[in-house]
């Protein structure tokens, strides 16, 4: 800066148009590829395999607690079978905690009012640490689990000695029948007040805006606790807010018991009537004098 001022011109400069192709296009290359192995690997870790086992989990402070299919429970120690999809289908009941398991390459934000799903394949055998990855309170450095990853056999030994347990479908139907659902959904297809249970998990449901959504694990919850957020077509919002009514468990063994009917729906027991709708004035036939 202490050069004296000159009338002289920066010299112009000109590049060459090749060149400029050759660093555009390889800045456009890396970043596409990026982004392909990146959304391969969010597809591996958000869309549920095919025969994956699926686990419920509720973080509360300073626990994690795992309850699955066949009605075993468990505190900070996840169970898992080697070589097998796992689907974990997360909520919280107090505060915003974050599921971090760094073996696994697993992290996921575990909210309070929704549901979350988070899925990876174990390949390893042995026991891996869970750690909370979200400051949720004085304890959050305590707030520690184990996944424990079996072979095979082991694993088919653990499903053995938890035989004895409620499946977590049965404990969700008592939980459906002592909350009233049955007075509007029905479990083996017919239309009642409210959309039939039997094969809803899983489907494609039409709402009266126009969008279709998948009827997963967190638009079932969200369904129970804002009904009228997403109302389903030719169905009326009339479905009261159960937020405050059913706790996680509860919520959790539904959602398994409205799974286990995917496959098809239930013998019905009875036959519900079809209500007629009774014509406006207008509408009315004229009658003969």
């Amino acid at each position: 800066y202490r050069q004296q001022p000159t009338d002289e011109s920066t010299p112009a400069t000109h590049a060459s148009g090749a060149r400029e192709a050759m660093i555009i296009g390889g800045t456009l290359s890396l970043f596409l590829l990026w982004w392909v192995i990146g959304y391969r690997q969010y597809l591996t870790l958000y869309v549920r395999p095919r025969g994956a086992s699926s686990v419920y989990v509720v973080a509360k402070q300073w626990t994690w607690k795992f309850s699955y299919p066949s009605g075993r429970l468990s505190n900070n120690v996840l169970t898992v079978e080697a070589g097998r999809p796992v689907e974990l289908i997360m909520t919280s009941r107090d505060v915003i905690h974050s599921f971090f398991v760094p073996a696994l390459r697993a992290k996921q934000d575990v909210l309070p009012g929704r549901y979350v799903t988070l899925s990876f394949t174990p390949r390893l055998v042995g026991t891996f640490p869970i750690y909370c990855a979200e400051y949720c309170g004085i304890n959050h450095s305590k707030m520690l689990g184990e996944v424990h990853v079996l072979a095979s056999d082991q694993y088919e030994r653990y499903l053995a000695d938890a035989a004895a347990a409620r499946p977590l479908a049965e404990i969700g139907r008592d939980a459906a029948l002592k909350r009233g659902c049955f007075s509007c959904h029905t479990v083996d297809g017919q239309r009642h007040i409210g959309p039939s249970w039997s094969r809803l998990y899983g489907s494609s449901v039409a709402l009266t805006n126009g969008e279709h959504v998948t009827a997963d694990a967190a638009y079932l919850t969200e369904s129970m606790m804002d009904p009228t957020a997403k109302i389903v077509a030719s169905y009326s919002p009339t479905m009261p807010t159960y937020l405050g009514t059913l706790d996680s468990a509860e919520t959790a063994a539904i959602v398994e018991y409205i799974r286990s009917l995917q496959d098809g729906p239930i013998a019905p027991s009875v036959k519900l009537p079809v209500v007629q709708v009774p014509l406006a004035p207008s509408a009315r036939p004229s009658e003969a004098p």
